[in-house]
């Protein structure tokens, strides 16, 4: 039978994070009393990353393991987590931690109103001073050339129902935009505040200059493919 919930964690070279972001699901999630599995997606990583999931998986038998034979980036493994499970509700986590798994519970409840919720960090950023800049400056941009103002799109902590998100083309680039595709193929959408914490281990695989020109050219695809995307259409029928 599949879970309810399906946790699906993007990671690479992330061996430290591993075995804690599964304690701390299994804090977060074994006390709503709702069945769930935790996947980890392993893009390509060159450390003891597949080994740590391993473990977690002979200590936990909710965990699941994916790998992809190469780095592909994130937005693929998030893709790959999705199509390799039928959970009805679907949440995403960065691999680094700075996500709080707890806020997922106080996400969930949501869901009967809408059907995707993404959390907001900009309250309570843990980054440097040039990188809120420059996610100040993506967001006045998203909002001329799109028409949709989020004000924090790079948030990786998401609840979502799954249908929203499998009908949607998926690119390189496509996590990062994901609550604006949503949102324009008419799903309801809803923003919350949520914590974000330091990173503790490991190394940010992101940096400002690495992601300024890539997400200005996919801002110009996804503005075409709101444009363009066939929208649903009242049919009468001779059955």
């Amino acid at each position: 039978m599949s879970p309810e919930i399906a946790i699906i964690v993007p990671v690479f070279n992330e061996q430290d994070n591993v075995l804690p972001m599964l304690g701390e699901v299994a804090a977060a999630l074994n006390p709503t009393g709702r069945t769930w599995e935790l996947i980890f997606v392993d893009d390509g990583s060159t450390d003891a990353t597949w080994r740590r999931i391993a473990e977690a998986r002979a200590l936990e038998p909710r965990v699941r393991g994916l790998r992809h034979t190469r780095n592909a980036g994130q937005s693929a493994a998030v893709w790959t987590g999705i199509r390799n499970t039928s959970a009805a509700i679907l949440a995403t986590l960065d691999g680094d931690l700075q996500n709080d798994p707890a806020e997922i519970p106080r996400l969930l409840p949501l869901l009967n109103g809408v059907d995707f919720v993404c959390g907001d960090r900009s309250a309570n950023r843990r980054d440097s001073a040039l990188r809120r800049v420059s996610s100040a400056v993506a967001r006045w941009f998203r909002k001329l050339v799109l028409g949709y103002d989020f004000r924090d799109t790079g948030c990786a902590l998401r609840v979502f129902k799954r249908e929203c998100v499998t009908d949607l083309a998926a690119f390189n680039g496509w996590h990062r935009f994901l609550p604006i595709l949503v949102a324009g193929s008419g799903w309801k959408t809803r923003e919350v505040p949520v914590s974000h914490r330091p990173r503790l281990t490991g190394v940010s695989k992101y940096g400002v200059w690495n992601r300024l020109w890539r997400g200005l050219y996919d801002l110009i695809g996804v503005g075409w493919l709101l444009k363009r995307r066939l929208r649903s259409v009242p049919v009468e029928r001779l059955d």
